[in-house]
């Protein structure tokens, strides 16, 4: 990992640790079961699951080189040259200079929801994208907490660590399909030879383990995500020394959304998972926290003020 000067949280780098080990844990067990599966049953359903982990490893690695291009295009946002952003350039050097680190590109996306997301595997490929509704509600401070926020992100690779963390659903996710689809499901109906009839079960069977895997692995996933924008916010309000001012800049975004139109949280909410602020409007959000890619906007606070007592002292 490139050496920034973010600030580590071994608290929660200890959390998301734990939280990578049991979707391993998870993983290997997966494997095993449907190993087992094939073996006791002899039936010739290799094939489905080999599909499976090559598709989704080919979804994975798409997803892993090919993040920036897709979340701008996702977005429609389009780079920008600093005689055309000044202010976002200036406050985004400022940060690299801060932290130690090579600069991302800068996008724009003409949209008036406020929000901004970085991606990219790594410094070199990364990009940082505001909206137009950001830039024309915050100010300076609260726009350097953001992107201050969304640079530890690419400092920390954290969209390595959730595309390798997300792998073991895709593939659980595509199996699940691939059994209501698969022709397997219909073996008796071409010829009822021995091993086709041992088909339908077997493959009920690997359903349900999947089944059981995805909802496990989708947890474990959001749970780190969680951790992950936590960590960025305790990064980001760190690196700048205003914490204050992330909370700021949270809490005009968070109460900005419910007066974007639905329609518009709707199309936005594909990019949740790259967000600073999920696209959803406040006094809609009454799912499980479980269920979440972000903490709730009043663990994010508390957090910050807790680091702003810190810093106080």
């Amino acid at each position: 990992m490139v050496r920034t000067r973010y600030a580590p949280d071994r608290g929660l780098q200890a959390r998301m640790g734990l939280t990578l080990f049991l979707l391993g844990l998870v993983f290997v067990a997966f494997v095993i079961a449907l190993v087992f599966i094939l073996i006791a049953f002899k039936v010739g359903a290799g094939a489905i699951i080999f599909f499976a982990v090559i598709l989704g490893g080919g979804l994975a690695f798409g997803s892993l080189f090919w993040s920036d291009k897709i979340a701008l295009r996702a977005s429609g946002a389009k780079e920008v040259s600093p005689a055309e952003a000044p202010q976002l350039h200036g406050i985004i050097d400022r940060l690299c200079a801060l932290a130690d680190m090579p600069k991302p590109r800068v996008a724009i996306a003409q949209a008036d929801m406020p929000n901004a997301f970085a991606t990219g595997r790594n410094s070199k490929n990364a990009v940082v994208c505001v909206t137009t509704g950001l830039l024309r509600r915050l100010d300076d401070k609260e726009l350097e907490g953001v992107l201050a926020h969304e640079m530890s992100h690419v400092a920390h690779k954290d969209v390595v660590v959730m595309t390798v963390a997300s792998f073991l659903g895709i593939v659980a996710g595509l199996l699940v399909r691939f059994a209501f689809y698969s022709e397997l499901f219909g073996g008796d109906r071409r010829g009822g030879n021995n091993n086709n009839g041992g088909a339908l079960p077997v493959l009920l069977i690997v359903l349900l383990v999947s089944a059981v895997v995805y909802a496990i692995s989708f947890l474990l996933i959001r749970l780190l995500s969680r951790y992950r924008e936590l960590a960025a916010d305790r990064a980001g309000a760190l690196l700048t020394g205003q914490p204050s001012a992330l909370a700021s800049a949270l809490t005009k975004v968070s109460g900005a959304m419910s007066a974007i139109p639905t329609r518009d949280l709707r199309e936005a909410q594909a990019l949740n998972a790259f967000y600073f602020a999920p696209a959803l409007k406040a006094d809609t959000v009454t799912l499980s926290t479980i269920f979440s890619t972000h903490p709730s906007l009043e663990r994010r606070l508390q957090q910050l003020s807790e680091i702003s007592a810190q810093l106080g002292r």
